[in-house]
Parts: structure tokens; C-alpha cells; sequence
């Protein structure tokens, strides 16, 4: 039936009593016109992760090229560090901003104006002249793309087809790929060119994504729980002033403020911090250390490996992960890649050891390997679903909120990576590698003990504002709703 299933899946994925209010019909999804149109439109947000993700294999594959390091003086340890952290500390500045503006204005402002400044600095950022401007450039990128990354996978959670919402809403992650896959594969493709065009011509095509986002946003309609969505019918607008109501007296506050919003909150937090410090980080953007700690010192060996990296990690994402998430569950995918990852880094650890002491070429390639099977059970669960099950678990009052909770918590978790790898692998090599054994222990913990299932259950009936039921009872009512109701 396609991808995205059919009704009867419908009913186990998002519940059988929203199942049994949708139009009936045996037809798949792609020979139905209206699920076809819907689907293509919610491309435009889906790609936001692309835009966002092309910047890590993009400095990976910079970091590969003679032409980049002579160009800025070979950096290396704080400089390169502050080169890939201010990318994420621009985001952090500008969730709060982008946060509110998507609450009061709508999903799609925000996406217009953060597109049309990606364009503007990917621009700026390729005929840079000296560190500065690059960096600068790079600061307003990370900046900009928060508010395509903040309202993009609530506008896709708000708009999909119910019975299709749980695995679209994880597809979008799995989009980071898309652009991971273009950044690594542009560096590829550029590497043999002598002259600075070598790095110009990816930092240029940054801007790429977004430019395609911007022509088609013009397509994409406001959400429906949006304030600024007009209806015809008084009773509905007057539900839609209701809602804005209650949007406009919710709080930051509001995400400690019930018990319910507490366990809420503590799961983002460790979603978003170990969405960096599962020992991702060490790789995303640092793949050329630790290729050079097991002797893959070639250009073209490195690039191409980070290539072939990233159209194995979209093919797993999508497939593995948020194409399953229906069939296995948000809580079973997140065990088995917390147990994968960690028995993988362990062997990992145990291969580049044994390669420090021989320097067998066997050992090395080992290694290689490892890396790919560690990213297998980390793109199963935490690619497809950072963003998905953080628009979940929360109520649209606190959604948009409670998703910039998480990306905070994951941004801080990258800039605080990005300023220890690269020192932690220059200092201590292999033996960094232990730490994150030790961390993906205590998340394989934090898991098991903590994260509800929101798979729908037959019981639930879960559509978006029901899988509060999985925290708070059927008869309990939050804070924010009571506002609503009295």
C-alpha cells in the first residue's frame, strides 16, 4: 500500500478511533489526489532538514581539502572548534525569537524569513576573503536556519493526514541526509580543483536548498491550528480565537508547571542533549580525526568514505526507522539503537586500539566498518525521531515550545561538542572513545526508564492532542486546557 500504509495500518499507528472518522477507501495514498498533493506540498518543510544538515558534511568534507586549511592558516583545535561551533551557537540565540514568532504569526513567516537569509549568507559565506567573514557568515547561517528548523516539523505534524502523521513527522529527520548526502558528494566532486573554488563552490551551494524551499513555500498552506488561518463558518473562527487565547496566556513556565509537562520536558531534555552526546558528534563533524587516527590520511579516500556515509545513513533512516515506527514503536527503536550503538563503540574502541598498537591495515578498515554498523542503530531511532516524538508528547499550546526545548538542549549539546572533540581526539586519541561508552550506558538506562510508548494503541485512540492521555490519565486535565475550558 506504499509507504505510508494504508487505513487499517492507519488505525494501529495513529488510533482506531481517529481511523474510523477518515473517509473510507481502498485505494493506496499515491491514487488518491488529494493525499498525493498534500504529500508533494509537505516536501517544502520536509526539505528544512536537508538545509540544515548540509553544514557538518560540508566542513568534514572542507576539512579534507589542502586548498580550505592553507586558505585559513591550517586551523586546527580552538580555532577549528570556534569554525564549527558559532553554526549552532547562532541557532540557540535565535530559537527564543523564532519561537514566538511562529506562535503569534504562524509556521510559514518564520520559514520565509529564515530561507531568504540562507540564500543571503551562503552567498556571503562562499567568496569569503578571510576567517572572519567566513565565520561571520557561518553565525548568521546557524542563526537563519532555526527558523526553518523550529516551525518546519510542527507545520508537517499539523498538516499530514492523520493516519500518515507518525511516520511523515519522522521522515523529516530522516531529510538531514538529503542534504548531508549533497554537502559530502559536493566536496567530492570539487576536490581536485587547484584553486579556492575547491571550498567556494560547497560553502556557495549552502544556499542552494533553501533557494528551491523559497520557490515552492509559496505552495505550502498555513497550519490549521495557526491563529492566522481564516475560516468562512463563525463557529470555527471563533474556536480559532479561542485558541489564540490560550496560546497567548501559555508560558515557558508552562513546561515545568504539571507533573505531566515535567516528565514531558525531562524526556526532550535527554532527547536533545544525547541527540549529540551518544558519540555522534565525534563523527558528524570530525569524521577526518578520526579517519587519521587509523592511518586514512588520502583526500580522496576520505571524502568518498564520507560520501558513501551519508547515502547509508539516509537509506537506514528511512527505511529502518521512520518507516517503522508505525510497526515497532518509538520506545523499541530507541532501545535497540541505544544497545547497537553501545556494543558498536565498544568494538570500535577495542579496533582502534589494537590498530594504535600494530597499525594493522585489517584493524583500520575494521574500524571503517564499525563506523558505518554504529551509524546503522543510531539512524533507526535517533535521526527519524529527535523532532518526531517531541511534537508528540506535547499538546499544541506547549508544541511549538517544548520543540525548541529540544533543539536548545541539542545545539548546547553540539557547541559543547564541537569545542572538545576535536581537543579530546588531539589529546587523548583513542581513549575518548570510553567516555561515550560510559554516556550510551547511561542513556540505554535513562530510556528503559523513562520513555512512554506513543505508538497508537486501540485504548488511546492517539491523534496529536491525545497522546497527553499516555501522561496525564483521560479525565486529567492540564493547566492550559483548563484555561480553555472555564
Amino acid at each position: 500500500m506504499g509507504p505510508f500504509g494504508s487505513k487499517n495500518e492507519g488505525g494501529l499507528t495513529s488510533g482506531f478511533a481517529l481511523a474510523e472518522g477518515l473517509p473510507s477507501g481502498s485505494k493506496p495514498w499515491y491514487l488518491s489526489r488529494h493525499l498525493v498533493k498534500l504529500n508533494l506540498v509537505l516536501m517544502m518543510p520536509l526539505l528544512s532538514s536537508a538545509s540544515l544538515r548540509y553544514d557538518g558534511p560540508m566542513m568534514n568534507g572542507l576539512q579534507t581539502l589542502p586548498q580550505w586549511k592553507t586558505f585559513f592558516g591550517n586551523p586546527e583545535g580552538a580555532i577549528l572548534s570556534m569554525m564549527n561551533a558559532v553554526y549552532p551557537m547562532g541557532k540557540v540565540v535565535a530559537l527564543f525569537l523564532v519561537t514566538y514568532i511562529s506562535d503569534r504569526f504562524g509556521r510559514k513567516i518564520p520559514c520565509l524569513i529564515g530561507l531568504v537569509a540562507c540564500v543571503g549568507f551562503a552567498i556571503m559565506q562562499g567568496p569569503a576573503q578571510n576567517l572572519s567573514t567566513f565565520v561571520t557568515a557561518r553565525a548568521f547561517l546557524g542563526f537563519f536556519t532555526s527558523f526553518i528548523s523550529q516551525p518546519s516539523p510542527v507545520l508537517i505534524a499539523e498538516l499530514a493526514y492523520p493516519t500518515q502523521r507518525g511516520k511523515v513527522t519522522a521522515l523529516y529527520n530522516t531529510f538531514f541526509y538529503f542534504g548531508a548526502i549533497f554537502a559530502a558528494w559536493s566536496t567530492f566532486g570539487t576536490f581536485k580543483i587547484q584553486s579556492t573554488w575547491s571550498w567556494r563552490i560547497p560553502s556557495l551551494l549552502q544556499g542552494a536548498i533553501p533557494a528551491f524551499q523559497l520557490f515552492g513555500l509559496y505552495f505550502v498552506p498555513e497550519s490549521p491550528s495557526s491563529p492566522l488561518v481564516k475560516f468562512e463558518m463563525d463557529e470555527i473562527e471563533r474556536a480559532i480565537t479561542e485558541e489564540a487565547q490560550v496560546l497567548s496566556a501559555t508560558s515557558w513556565t508552562d513546561l515545568i508547571r504539571t507533573p505531566a509537562n515535567r516528565k514531558r520536558t525531562f524526556i526532550v531534555l535527554i532527547v536533545g542533549w544525547f541527540s549529540q552526546w551518544n558519540g555522534v558528534s565525534g563523527v558528524s563533524y570530525y569524521l577526518v580525526l578520526v579517519l587519521n587516527t587509523i592511518g586514512i590520511a588520502d583526500v580522496k579516500d576520505q571524502t568518498l568514505i564520507n560520501g558513501l556515509l551519508q547515502i547509508f545513513n539516509w537509506l537506514v533512516a528511512t527505511f529502518c526507522g521512520a518507516l517503522m515506527v508505525g510497526r515497532l514503536g518509538r520506545r523499541t527503536l530507541f532501545l535497540l539503537s541505544g544497545v547497537g550503538m553501545l556494543c558498536s563503540y565498544i568494538v570500535w574502541t577495542g579496533l582502534t586500539l589494537a590498530f594504535v598498537t600494530s597499525h594493522s591495515e585489517v584493524m583500520g578498515r575494521a574500524v571503517v566498518a564499525f563506523i558505518f554498523i554504529y551509524y546503522f542503530f543510531y539512524d533507526i531511532a535517533w535521526t527519524p525521531m529527535l523532532q518526531a516524538y517531541t511534537v508528540e508528547i506535547y499538546p499544541y499550546t506547549l508544541r511549538g515550545r517544548g520543540l525548541s526545548f529540544t533543539l536548545i538542549t541539542s545545539f548546547v549539546g553540539l557547541i559543547v561538542g564541537n569545542q572538545v572533540n576535536p581537543i579530546a581526539m588531539k589529546e587523548i586519541g583513542w581513549k575518548y572513545y570510553i567516555v561515550f561508552c560510559c554516556l550510551l550506558t547511561f542513556l540505554l538506562i535513562l530510556v528503559w526508564f523513562f520513555f512512554p510508548e506513543t505508538k497508537g494503541l486501540s485504548q488511546y485512540g492517539h491523534t496529536l492532542e491525545e497522546i497527553r492521555d499516555v501522561f496525564e490519565g483521560k479525565l486529567e486535565l492540564s493547566v492550559i486546557e483548563k484555561k480553555r475550558r472555564y
